[in-house]
């Protein structure tokens, strides 16, 4: 009768431990009640779904980090020794005079100081509290802040002052130092006074009024002016219109990534579904017309223009970490997880291979179809006229210091706080997140695991005592078959694609959550690209391994014709690289022959980046298409028509995921 006995004690346990433990599949979380261990959208403003959490709080793990390290290392961390915007003497930002006073100081400093947060790197900190301070000096009696650029009419440009806001909000969050407050609040207070006729009335800050909104929003929740809501509605209507069905503002590459999202922001103040249908629309609209490619964006180059929506038209590197931006955002707003899927797409497939492997030099554009990677004037192949292709750190000069907020933004993104004072991870990657649930208890929740090269994810909770919380997990659109184990145990619930899953229990010290999230090969076709293939396994997408031969140049005689760089600038140090393909690329991809996965060693410099160290492979079969070359503007020639000759032999090709690939084809045309 004792093992019966003990038996039924063990079930007894193990029921009441299933009792206390709720497994929900859910659409969003519950926005009926708000959070009280962090500020979030207040009263008029719609409830949002998920709250970041303050820079610094969530620290990277894994290949994420190494990421982040090799930017601190390279042109992001070392851009001040190279450009000549960032200069200290008679510098605008810091009050000193009246020179190197637009975007580029806050770009840089946007990826710097939020990279010096997230790794707690103290000589990077104290750099970037320099820049900071020099910033705050600037703020006149009146509440404009930083240098005065004004068109002949008198309006002035708000551009680089949107993004110095972005950074404020994280000094902010990151020091608790109250002169934010103070600083936003008088910035705002000007911008209430200024007229309609001479606000936002210049073509680059028009376009992307939305970011004055999110601060806008940010500040009210945290000081619950009440001026500051009606303060929205004279930025919507001054903003430029991305509300129309058929119609985008401009069609600027950059533009669209971040501007598409002003319709959703205006929702949260105004309540009008309309608009939030409105940032939908624009990024369906804009991938239909010239999205017929993996990876996430859109082919618009500079500016997208009829006619030129092949996959050997590129993106530049500012719009990825852009899209990346307005993806968490949107996340934030709606809830939605159709931007997390985004945000990964992006994440894992476009953005690492915009960058040379140590960070040291960036390409102004990238495409899903790309065997040319040269210092020549493409144009009109691709638009506008420059040496475009090239891996050049002395050029650019958007890109080159707007892409560091790339990973620091994606990393604050890992995990947030919910409304019903839980925690969410909805884009994966390894990581610590430091947060307060519950009834007001601190937490650390570990993320483990390689994801998207592995198909298991991890958490685990530490806490000092007992407390109970939600945690939501976001199941993966491409995903069918994933599993949920709680210490061990698998959890009772259907885990639907697209969904979100909600585990409420009260939570130990330990306690362990393991997420499976089983891959599998797919295909896609673009119908509007000559039925061109792409091959997905799970959130990556592959592309051709292709031979990659880099050849040195020099970095002054191949940058751009705008480019400016220091006196003391080390051209040795700091070379730029063409990259020549030197295997066949022009494959068609034979559709009906299974393709197999090979696994590989982790690497152990913790980048997975690269063709050397990728940990995923893939044997498939192709025919060559001999009339595909580099075409008349020396690119990737446009995918061939089902007319144009296959070669008859099955040849062994390999793949391999996307980021890794600087060369690469990721739209096949089919062999048959």
């Amino acid at each position: 009768m004792k093992p019966i006995r003990f038996v039924i004690l063990l079930l007894s346990a193990a029921l009441a431990a299933c009792s206390a433990e709720r497994f929900e599949t859910v659409g969003r979380p519950d926005v009926s009640v708000r959070n009280a261990c962090y500020p979030s959208n207040r009263a008029p403003l719609q409830p949002q779904y998920f709250i970041k959490l303050p820079v610094g709080a969530v620290r990277p793990v894994g290949w994420v980090a190494r990421q982040l390290q090799l930017q601190a290392e390279g042109l992001n961390g070392h851009l001040d020794e190279i450009s000549v915007w960032l200069e200290k003497e008679r510098n605008a930002w810091l009050g000193r005079g009246d020179s190197n006073g637009w975007e580029e100081v806050p770009y840089w400093l946007r990826g710097y100081a939020a990279t010096a947060w997230i790794l707690g790197d103290r000589a990077m900190t104290e750099k970037a509290r320099g820049w900071i301070e020099g910033i705050l000096s600037t703020q006149r009696p009146d509440g404009w802040f930083g240098p005065v650029l004004e068109n002949e009419r008198g309006s002035r440009d708000l551009l680089a002052n949107m993004v110095v806001c972005w950074i404020m909000q994280d000094y902010y969050d990151y020091t608790g130092d109250e002169r934010v407050i103070a600083f936003l609040t008088n910035y705002y207070k000007w911008l209430a006074a200024c007229p309609d006729e001479l606000f936002l009335k210049h073509y680059w800050d028009n376009s992307r009024g939305g970011d004055m909104m999110w601060t806008l929003a940010w500040l009210y929740n945290r000081t619950g002016d009440e001026s500051l809501p009606g303060l929205a509605r004279k930025i919507h209507r001054n903003t430029a219109d991305w509300t129309r069905s058929a119609q985008l503002p401009n069609w600027h590459v950059v533009n669209i990534a971040q501007g598409f999202r002003e319709p959703a922001e205006w929702w949260m103040f105004s309540g009008d579904r309309k608009a939030l249908h409105a940032t939908y629309n624009v990024f369906s609209f804009i991938r239909r017309a010239f999205g017929q490619v993996p990876g996430g964006m859109y082919g618009a180059d500079e500016n997208a223009r009829i006619g030129f929506f092949d996959p050997r038209q590129g993106t530049e590197t500012c719009a990825f970490v852009e899209q990346m931006l307005s993806d968490n955002i949107l996340l934030q707003v709606t809830g939605d997880p159709a931007w997390a899927e985004n945000c990964e797409d992006v994440a894992f497939n476009s953005y690492p291979a915009a960058l040379m492997p140590d960070y040291r030099a960036l390409r102004y554009l990238t495409c899903p179809n790309h065997v040319v990677s040269d210092s020549r004037n493409h144009n009109p192949g691709i638009d506008n006229s420059g040496p475009f292709l090239a891996m050049n750190p002395f050029s650019s000069r958007c890109c080159q210091h707007n892409h560091g907020m790339g990973w620091p933004y994606y990393i604050q993104h890992l995990v947030m706080a919910t409304p019903d004072n839980g925690a969410a991870a909805v884009v994966y990657s390894a990581c610590t997140a430091t947060l307060t649930v519950g009834d007001g208890r601190q937490v650390t929740l570990t993320e483990s695991g390689n994801y998207p090269f592995e198909e298991q994810v991890t958490f685990t909770v530490n806490t000092d005592a007992e407390v109970s919380f939600p945690l939501y997990l976001r199941i993966p659109a491409w995903c069918d078959g994933a599993s949920v184990l709680v210490n061990g145990r698998r959890a009772a619930g259907e885990c639907t694609p697209g969904k979100y899953v909600k585990l409420a229990r009260e939570w130990h010290d330990g306690d362990r959550v393991v997420l499976n999230l089983p891959m599998t090969l797919s295909q896609r076709t673009w119908q509007v690209n000559q039925n061109g293939v792409t091959v997905d396994y799970g959130p990556l997408t592959l592309s051709l391994k292709i031979d990659e031969e880099y050849r040195r140049v020099d970095s002054r005689a191949t940058a751009i014709r705008d480019s400016k760089w220091q006196a003391g600038a080390d051209v040795e140090k700091w070379p730029s690289y063409e990259i020549h393909a030197a295997s066949p690329w022009n494959y068609a991809l034979v559709a009906d022959v299974p393709i197999t996965v090979r696994r590989r060693a982790w690497p152990a410099d913790d980048n997975p980046f690269t063709l050397e160290s990728v940990p995923l492979e893939f044997s498939a079969k192709g025919r060559l298409v001999p009339s595909w070359t580099v075409d008349e503007y020396g690119l990737t020639g446009v995918l061939p028509g089902p007319w144009e000759e296959r070669d008859g032999e099955e040849r062994d090709i390999e793949l391999v995921p996307m980021g890794a690939a600087r060369l690469r084809i990721s739209v096949f045309p089919p062999a048959e």
